[in-house]
């Protein structure tokens, strides 16, 4: 097992040992706190131009199977664990964890102190890094190298991640249709608006608020994906069409932070975001606490108390996280339309925010009527 180097853009070097693919790879650094769910992470597009580090120390132990993939490859751009799991022992398992990172040329580091490298980026933030393994390069140039690479803020990614073209996931008890703008999609959306009886028409997240409507649309949701929502100028304006048309509408993530900037408000770069599946949302409505699934490092600026004014009508903030008071949800009062900023389908779960399915399904029964 060969030497690999994580080395982030403020000179401070982490060594370890090369896992997966060897070479050299660069992105920002962020780091998620689920304890499960490694593959679903690995295959998130939102993750895309992202370097992963995993808090929980053991990764690896279930290996891969078929059957949890997000979308069709791994997305991030490099994984990093403190100790693989030396064995693979689950009996869903199609392959080990490292085999599949080096057959889909992922690379990796293990044996870095992982706590030690999170607690530097909460105090430091997201920053440029990269892993390099299998070539010789001293510390300086290891360094200039990250330092040549783009940031996150400003970054358009969705073109990178979207369909090209229009395709169907089909409900086996159809009662709605749902036109799902992709940003960066994952596979369990659509799975679960077909649990629900909703068939799911999931289009390229270039396509028009005219073509969309053309679909006749019974809603319209939109995904989470990776990349800085103020580039995504053309996508706010078509959803700022389908709210005139006061089509139903959801966003989750970064569709959240879209309907955000529909209504007007900005957005603005997390010091660290918020990335795992145990993170703590108030929603305000009810007063319950939900535990949640994030990946996002970018944020809405909205008033978090009473009713705001918009063009479409009065909205109000509807959840807010509890670590931060970041803003995680909100919605239109006088338009059918809602967001939250964290996964209500995450398939490692939690599951607290499932019934946000189910609020978007009545939303569609009170328009039939």
């Amino acid at each position: 097992m060969s030497k690999a180097y994580l080395v982030l853009d403020d000179g401070r070097i982490f060594e370890g040992s090369s896992w997966g693919a060897n070479g050299r790879t660069f992105g920002e650094a962020v780091f998620a706190t689920g304890m499960t769910g490694y593959q679903e992470t690995l295959t998130d597009p939102s993750y895309h131009k992202q370097v992963v580090v995993m808090t929980a120390p053991h990764i690896g132990n279930t290996g891969w199977n078929q059957e949890d993939n997000e979308s069709s490859k791994i997305w991030v751009s490099g994984f990093v664990v403190r100790n693989p799991s030396p064995i693979t022992s689950n009996w869903r398992a199609s392959e080990d964890l490292e085999i599949e990172l080096q057959k889909q040329e992922i690379v990796g580091i293990s044996g870095v102190d992982t706590r030690a490298l999170t607690r530097h980026l909460r105090d430091r933030g997201a920053m440029r890094v990269g892993i390099f393994s299998g070539e010789e390069l001293s510390r300086e140039e290891m360094v200039i190298e990250v330092r040549k690479m783009d940031q996150m803020s400003g970054s358009f990614l969705s073109e990178d991640v979207s369909t090209d073209s229009n395709y169907v996931v089909k409900s086996p008890d159809k009662k709605f249709h749902v036109v799902a703008l992709d940003l960066g999609i994952k596979a369990a959306t659509p799975r679960s608006f077909a649990e629900r009886g909703v068939e799911v028409t999931v289009v390229p997240f270039n396509t028009t608020s005219d073509q969309i409507l053309s679909l006749n649309p019974d809603g319209v949701f939109l995904s989470n994906g990776p990349g800085d929502p103020s580039t995504m100028d053309s996508v706010v304006e078509t959803v700022r069409e389908l709210l005139a048309a006061e089509i139903p509408l959801f966003g989750i993530c970064f569709g959240h932070q879209i309907l955000g900037r529909a209504l007007g408000f900005e957005t603005y770069k997390l010091q660290f975001g918020h990335r795992g599946i145990n993170q703590p949302v108030l929603d305000k409505l009810t007063g319950k606490v939900e535990i949640t699934a994030h990946n996002h490092g970018f944020a809405l600026k909205a008033p978090t108390d009473g009713i705001f004014t918009t063009v479409y009508g009065r909205g109000e903030v509807t959840h807010v996280g509890l670590n931060d008071g970041v803003v995680e949800g909100l919605r239109l009062i006088d338009r059918p339309a809602f967001s939250v900023q964290y996964h209500p389908e995450a398939a490692a779960g939690p599951h607290d925010a499932n019934y946000l399915f189910d609020r978007f399904v009545k939303l569609m029964e009170e328009r039939a009527k």
